[in-house]
C-alpha cells in the first residue's frame, strides 16, 4: 500500500519508504512478542502490604492529618491489576524530575482511559506537602499521589538506594483470592551498562513523536519548565 498519494516522490524515495514500512511491521511484531513474554511471566513473590500516606489533593502544610491506605488497598476491585510509577522526588532529589514530571504529565491525560482496565497510582518519597505542591503546579488532578518516604517500598522495588537516591521505575502488582498482594514486573531506564536512558520510553509518547522527524530525538530532555 503506498503511503502517500502525493505526486513527484522518487523511485529511490519509494524503494525506502517500503523498506521501511516493512521494519516498522517487524518491530510491531517484537513488541508484540515483548508483551506477550511479559504477560507470560510466572506468578511473582508475595510481597509486604506497604503503607503510604494520602491527603487531600489541596494538602498543605499544617493541614488535616494525612491518612495511611495500604498497598492492597489501591487495587479497586478484584481481578485488577495495578501499575505503580515511581516519581524521583524525594530524600536526596530535592527537586522533582524533569523526566518523571513529563511522564505523570501525560498519565495525567489519560488516565481516565487507564482507569476502564487497571489501577494507577504514583508514588514519591518526598512528604505529601511538597508532593502535592508539585501536582497543583502541573495540575495533575487525575492521577493518584502518595508518599512513601517513611518505609521501605522504593528502597525493595529498587527506585531508591541506601543513600535515598531515587530513581524512576515502574511497577506492576496482582492481588490474590485472600487480599496478598504479589509483584508481576519492574522495568528502569536503565537496561544494561551500555543502555543508560531507553527501558521506559514507551511510557511517553514524547519521544515516538520526535522519532517521526529527520532530526529525532537528538540529545533533547525534559525540563520543568521551558
Amino acid at each position: 500500500m503506498r503511503q502517500t498519494n502525493l505526486t513527484g516522490e522518487s523511485a529511490e524515495y519509494v524503494r525506502a519508504r517500503e523498506e521501511l514500512r516493512q521494519a516498522e511491521i517487524e518491530l510491531m511484531r517484537q513488541r508484540e512478542r515483548v508483551a506477550g513474554l511479559r504477560r507470560g511471566l510466572p506468578l511473582g513473590p508475595v510481597v509486604e502490604d506497604y503503607a503510604f500516606e494520602e491527603g487531600p489533593a489541596d494538602l498543605q502544610a499544617g493541614d488535616a492529618p494525612t491518612r495511611t491506605v495500604r498497598l492492597s488497598e489501591l487495587f479497586s476491585r478484584p481481578g485488577r491489576e495495578l501499575i505503580v510509577y515511581h516519581l524521583m522526588y524525594g530524600k536526596r532529589q530535592t527537586e522533582p524530575c524533569p523526566m518523571c514530571t513529563m511522564w505523570i504529565d501525560g498519565f495525567n491525560g489519560v488516565a481516565h482511559h487507564i482507569a476502564q482496565n487497571v489501577d494507577l497510582a504514583i508514588v514519591a518519597a518526598a512528604d505529601l506537602p511538597a508532593l502535592r505542591a508539585h501536582a497543583r503546579n502541573r495540575g495533575w488532578t487525575n492521577v493518584r499521589l502518595l508518599s512513601a518516604g517513611a518505609g521501605t517500598f522504593k528502597y525493595d522495588l529498587n527506585s531508591e538506594n541506601a543513600e535515598g537516591e531515587q530513581d524512576s521505575t515502574v511497577s506492576v502488582f496482582t492481588r490474590d483470592d485472600d487480599g496478598s498482594v504479589r509483584h508481576v514486573y519492574s522495568a528502569h531506564p536503565r537496561l544494561s551498562e551500555d543502555i543508560d536512558q531507553r527501558g521506559i520510553d514507551l511510557l511517553s509518547p514524547v519521544w515516538h513523536l520526535l522519532d517521526l522527524t529527520r532530526r529525532g530525538r537528538g540529545d533533547w530532555l525534559a525540563s520543568l519548565s521551558y
